[in-house]
């Protein structure tokens, strides 16, 4: 008897009993065994199916109360629903349990597969979620990890500095000197491989043999380093022309019109050295120069953070251990931590719903820290939010261009 469980049941039929008296469960099984017998016939004799495992160990869970007792009977079944619905209808017919007098009621009939499938749908979307977040790339990661490998082999390293730079910069005539090495890849990506970084303030001794049988065009961010820059090297360097980025964007991220644009604009270094004399914190423009153009080639590319580092002063933030800690076991996951005021963390969300979690909220955000990049739109959000902190892995946004605190991997 009682070969078959809830696992394995289809049915479960539920029922309740009250009882004019005291009773044990003994003599509740008792009495539905004995009272059912030949009531539905030899197909249907709760005996011969639990012997036969269509019918399954009936439990009853008994309290008295009062001298009164009463309890809920649980019949697992294997049998179709019609039959199943005869035997918890036959329950009822029970009327004396012992010398006492009983009332029997099924509740309900439980379809176990159906609580099985909605707890399979449940957990199949939880592994989704799991594997969509985690484990699949996006199309957008694909193409990063196509574009890393081609810039991996287009980018090379160039004299006994090992300067960064495009795989022609030994046989053009021209060259194009940039601050640091994500300049170098955003000029691959847009045909030019004639450039090469010189990897920070100083002049390399490469940068200055190069200048003296080359035509070089020194080509920097549209900020106050980038006029720094020019300084240096103008003191150590044979220059020929300059060009400059838009105002408040660096050559790393700038578009393909904006870098055809800039070297078509560039100027006699001549000019340049009038212009700084003149207003040396002006931003140049130049104007248009007939002599030999850039010639572009073709290659691919995805922007990284210059190595050249800019003379502005890092706000003072605090818990910046902490926040370098969480970004680390961000790292890889896409996913996003947004803090309290104390650093607490409030949640963890994917940076796909990085903005739209942070609108939600409106208030109460201190700071976000993410596995991502910093653009303007997800800027505008977090200064209507009021966020003070922005931890990423790299940034878009220039510093100066924003009163929250922008700090990068």
């Amino acid at each position: 008897m009682g070969k078959i469980g809830l696992v394995t049941a289809k049915y479960i039929v539920h029922a309740h009993i009250m009882i004019e008296g005291t009773v044990d469960r003994p003599d509740v099984i008792g009495a539905i065994f004995g009272q059912t017998e030949g009531l539905l016939g030899a197909e249907l004799e709760l005996r011969e199916l639990q012997r036969n495992g269509k019918i399954g160990r009936i439990e009853v869970d008994m309290t008295t109360v009062g001298g009164k007792a009463s309890g809920d009977i649980i019949i697992p079944s294997s049998l179709d629903k019609a039959e199943t619905a005869i035997i918890a209808a036959a329950l009822e017919t029970i009327q004396r349990i012992g010398p006492c007098n009983a009332n029997v009621k099924a509740k309900s009939i439980e379809d176990v597969r159906v609580s099985k499938r909605a707890q399979v749908i449940e957990r199949a979307k939880e592994l989704l979620r799991t594997l969509t977040d985690s484990v699949l790339p996006d199309s957008q990661e694909i193409t990063e990890e196509v574009a890393q490998s081609v810039r991996v082999m287009e980018i090379t390293e160039y004299g006994k500095d090992r300067l960064a730079a495009g795989p022609a910069v030994e046989d053009s005539d021209e060259i194009i000197i940039v601050e640091g090495r994500a300049d170098v890849l955003n000029l691959l990506k847009n045909g030019i491989k004639n450039s090469i970084a010189m990897n920070g303030t100083s002049v390399p001794q490469t940068i200055i043999e190069l200048s003296r049988r080359k035509t070089v065009t020194v080509f920097v961010d549209g900020d106050r380093g980038g006029d720094l820059i020019i300084r240096e090297l103008k003191q150590v360097a044979e220059i020929d022309f300059i060009a400059k980025a838009p105002d408040g964007k660096e050559v790393e991220e700038i578009t393909k019109k904006e870098i055809n644009k800039a070297l078509r604009g560039k100027i006699a270094i001549e000019q340049v050295t009038m212009e700084l004399a003149n207003a040396p914190q002006r931003v140049l423009n130049g104007n248009f120069d007939k002599r030999k153009p850039m010639m572009p080639q073709q290659s691919q590319f995805r922007p990284r953070e210059s190595s050249y580092v800019r003379p502005t002063i890092q706000p003072q933030v605090k818990n910046i251990e902490a926040y370098t800690k969480m970004l680390e076991d961000l790292t890889g996951t896409r996913g996003a931590y947004i803090l309290d005021e104390a650093s607490n963390i409030l949640g963890k969300v994917p940076t796909s719903e990085l903005a739209a979690t942070i609108k939600n909220l409106g208030s109460g955000i201190n700071t976000i820290v993410f596995d991502g990049i910093v653009d303007r739109d997800l800027v505008k959000i977090a200064e209507k939010s009021e966020i003070k902190n922005i931890v990423a892995m790299e940034s878009k946004v220039p510093k100066s261009a924003t009163k929250i605190n922008i700090i990068t991997k």
